[in-house]
């Protein structure tokens, strides 16, 4: 019987260069890595695409969920703005002997290592300082000055939480970082 894949958990403040640092990490096909993809209440940006990007769901949809214990892990990032892992996700992807890959919220990575143990490792992906990662949201275009202020407060929050994870990867060095990533999945992956 083909062995059940694990876990690889990684979190980070928005605007710390987790997405990019995911894309680069699931390249490499020997790491047998499957993206797990979450569901939402946000709306859509730019060209997303519904169970390609994200499932995008009403709060009444996303709240059925919760009820049914159909998550792995869920969080209400901001008022009525929800996240979450769906199970099916998760179990599809290990039963073919894939890794999967939880972009997850650092509460969630947190939540979801106490779930699954030493099957999981936890990632935690940092910004270099507090001021880099406000300059990297008011460059990346995407969000108002005010989502930027929510975010950096967020952040601070989250990086006092950085602690709890299997290993803290600073990307002050978006090359390393990846690099550092690599080696600590494969690593997991192979023992």
């Amino acid at each position: 019987m083909e062995q059940q894949g694990k876990l690889i958990i990684i979190s980070a403040p928005s605007g710390s260069g987790k997405s990019t640092i995911i894309g680069r990490i699931m390249q490499d096909e020997s790491l047998r890595l499957a993206f797990s993809v979450s569901a939402t209440t946000r709306p859509r940006r730019g060209q997303e695409q519904h169970g390609v990007d994200y499932y995008f769901k009403t709060q009444d949809e996303f709240e059925q969920m919760i009820e049914n214990d159909e998550l792995v892990e869920y969080q209400e990032v901001y008022a009525g703005r929800y996240y979450g892992t769906p199970k099916s996700e998760v179990e599809r992807i290990t039963a073919m002997g894939n890794n999967v890959v939880l972009d997850l919220d650092v509460l969630g990575g947190v939540n979801v290592k106490r779930m699954y143990g030493d099957r999981a490792l936890a990632i935690f992906i940092q910004p270099p300082s507090v001021e880099v990662l406000r300059q990297r949201l008011i460059n990346r275009g995407t969000d108002s000055m005010e989502d930027i202020k929510a975010r950096v407060d967020k952040a601070e929050f989250e990086i006092s939480i950085g602690p709890q994870f299997d290993h803290t990867v600073i990307n002050d060095d978006l090359d390393t970082a990846v690099n550092e990533v690599h080696a600590l999945i494969e690593d997991f992956i192979n023992n």
